[in-house]
Order: structure tokens, then sequence, then C-alpha cells
């Protein structure tokens, strides 16, 4: 699949006041990783925002070391940035980049909901994620790295979707094609940062579970039964828990870190 550079950089003009691309494009057909492709380009001295994009990864990485498969026709990209968080707040660059780029496809009729921690689902079923990596220096991050996968045209499993399809079901080509859907990603990700940066966390933290579709949902901890009420503002998913005391009915929250419970897809 040919990726038309001057397309892309043709929709991040689009409806922008600078003059200038505030991103510094490297497109690959395929690579191993984007993510590692961006430490890489640090290590020879890239500044923020430096964006590789790939229609194909032969070795692409989920959370938690888990292998992220992705074929030709689907939209792979990471971005360089220097936040400058304490450590203890690093997911809130997941959360920024989740609702940001939601948001953006939203805006372009795409009805695109967030799934804790690091999910984008369309109609229950995943259509992307969202992989944060980061260095730190003295408690501080100084060095991350943004990566995003959203299926396109590629294949998918059953629990999976991809954009391009779910459109033709619609009658509805809002996204034109590859490049369009790179420019909203991108912009999507400068505007959940800036988000974060100018307005805090509290605002980023209700517009984020505004679209999250796990509200509601019913999860088991330790063999108790827990109802998500919300996320933290460290990204840990809030749980109201119920547990019998003889007769009396108990009520207590407890939070849980990404990466210890699953949510699944029905």
């Amino acid at each position: 699949m040919e990726f038309d550079r001057q397309l892309l950089e043709n929709f991040l003009h689009l409806g922008r006041k600078q003059p200038c691309i505030p991103f510094s494009l490297h497109i690959f057909d395929s690579l191993p990783s984007t993510n590692q492709m961006v430490w890489d380009l640090i290590a020879q001295g890239a500044k923020p925002g430096s964006v590789v994009i790939a229609t194909q990864q032969t070795a692409g990485r989920g959370q938690w070391g888990r292998q992220w498969l992705s074929p030709a026709g689907g939209l792979y990209l990471s971005m360089a940035i220097a936040p400058q968080l304490e450590v203890t707040n690093s997911y809130q660059l997941t959360l920024a980049s989740a609702w940001g780029i939601a948001s953006h496809l939203r805006k372009c009729g795409i009805t695109v909901g967030i799934k804790w921690p690091n999910d984008l689902v369309l109609n229950r079923r995943k259509l992307g994620g969202i992989l944060t990596e980061t260095r730190v220096f003295q408690g501080h991050i100084t060095q991350a790295v943004i990566g995003v996968g959203i299926n396109w045209a590629n294949p998918v499993p059953e629990t999976g979707i991809n954009l391009k399809s779910w459109q033709t079901t619609q009658n509805d080509q809002a996204i034109s094609g590859l490049e369009m859907l790179t420019a909203q990603v991108l912009l999507g990700i400068q505007s959940g940062l800036e988000c974060l940066n100018n307005e805090g966390i509290s605002i980023l933290l209700s517009r984020y579970l505004h679209l999250l579709t796990n509200i509601g949902d019913h999860v088991y901890v330790n063999n108790l039964l827990g109802t998500v009420v919300g996320v933290t503002p460290e990204g840990n998913l809030r749980l109201q828990m119920a547990e019998y005391n003889r007769t009396e009915l108990i009520k207590a929250e407890i939070s849980v870190e990404p990466g210890t419970i699953s949510l699944g897809y029905s």
C-alpha cells in the first residue's frame, strides 16, 4: 500500500493557523517496530515531534511485552515527545493520547470510544491501541515515545474491527484514506497532550471518562465482584466492590493498576 506523504502534509495543514507542520515525518513501507525506530532516531539527535509511520510492522510490541500483530494495511506510528512529567504520572500520557485520538475521530463522525486502559474501540470491538514508552532521569520522564496502531484496511481477529470496512457498512467515507487517518491521529495526540499540559489532569480525565466504554462493567478481583466507576489521575481503574459481612452489605472502592486485570472483549 503506497503512502502519499504530500497528501498527509495537506491534511495536517487543513484548519491549522501555523504555516509549518510541527512534525518531522519518517515514512516506511515496513519496519520491525515504529517505537524502536523513534528511539533509534532520538539516539541520533532527533527532536520532539519526530514521527515514524509504517503500514506494516514485523515485530510490533503491545503493552506488557505482548506481541502486536501489525499486518499490511494498518496504520502504525510513533511520536517522540519530551513531557517532563513525574514518573508516577507516566500513564497520563496514554490517557491524553487516547482521549485526543478518539475525540478527533469522533469529530469525523467515527463513534470511537476508549476501553481502559489504552484501547480505542468501535462497536465494542478493538479498533486500535496505544503503547507509551518512557525514559526517566531523577524521578522525571525526560523522553517518551507514543506508539499507536489503528486498524484501517488490514485483517483483524474476531474481537477487532477495521475502519475502512466499518465505513462501508455505514455508507460513510468520512476518513478518505490512510493519510487522512494518520493526520487525525497525529493531531489527536497533539491536542491530548496540549490539554494535559495547559488544562491539567482533572479536565483531561473528565473528558477521558466521557468516552470510556467500561463505566458500569463488572469485573472480579480476588473472587469479589466489582463495578467500574472511573479512573484515577494515575490511570488506575476505580472499582466499587460489594461484599457481605454477615448480613450487612459493605461497599468499598479500590483501584487497580493497568496490567493487573483484563476487562476483555465480549
